[in-house]
C-alpha cells in the first residue's frame, strides 16, 4: 500500500464514521461556515473549561475533505487551550498550501490531507472547519 493510498484511506474512514459529529448546545463557542463555491456547510461548536477545549463537535454537509477534515480537526482540538488550536490552525493550513515543514505526530491524522495542495480549489473544503472554529474564537462569544 502506498502512502497515497493510506492517506485516501484515512479521509475516507472519516468521511465514513466521523468523529465529534454532532452539535453541541451550550456550547462555549460556535460559529457556521459555508463555501460558496462548493456547498460545503458546517457549524462548529466547543466547550473551554478553565481555558482548555474539553468538546468539540462539527455538523453539516459537504464534500469528504471537508467532513473529514472537520473530523480529523475535532479530535485534534480537544485537551488543547484555544492558542494551542490556533497555533494548530496555522500549521494546518500551511501543510495544505504545500509550505514545507515538520508535520509530525502533533498533526495526527490531519497529515492525511498534505496532498490537498495539489488541488487549490480543494485547499478551501480542507480549511472550512478549521476557518470556523477560528471564527468561534474571534466572536468571543465564550460561555465559559
Amino acid at each position: 500500500m502506498s502512502l497515497n493510498d493510506l492517506f485516501t484511506e484515512i479521509i475516507l474512514d472519516h468521511y465514513q464514521h466521523p468523529h465529534n459529529h454532532g452539535l453541541i448546545t451550550n456550547a462555549s463557542y460556535s460559529s457556521r461556515g459555508y463555501n460558496e463555491s462548493c456547498g460545503d456547510d458546517i457549524q462548529v461548536s466547543v466547550i473551554v473549561r478553565d481555558g482548555v477545549i474539553t468538546d468539540a463537535k462539527f455538523s453539516g454537509v459537504g464534500c469528504s475533505i471537508s467532513q473529514a477534515s472537520a473530523s480529523i480537526m475535532t479530535d485534534l482540538v480537544k485537551g488543547k487551550t484555544i492558542e494551542e488550536a490556533k497555533q494548530l490552525a496555522v500549521r494546518f493550513y500551511d501543510m495544505v498550501k504545500g509550505i514545507e515543514g515538520d508535520y509530525g505526530e502533533e498533526m495526527g491524522d490531519s497529515i492525511s490531507m498534505q496532498g490537498v495542495s495539489k488541488f487549490p480549489v480543494r485547499v478551501k473544503c480542507a480549511t472550512l472547519g478549521w476557518h470556523t472554529l477560528e471564527e468561534a474564537f474571534a466572536k468571543g462569544d465564550n460561555k465559559e
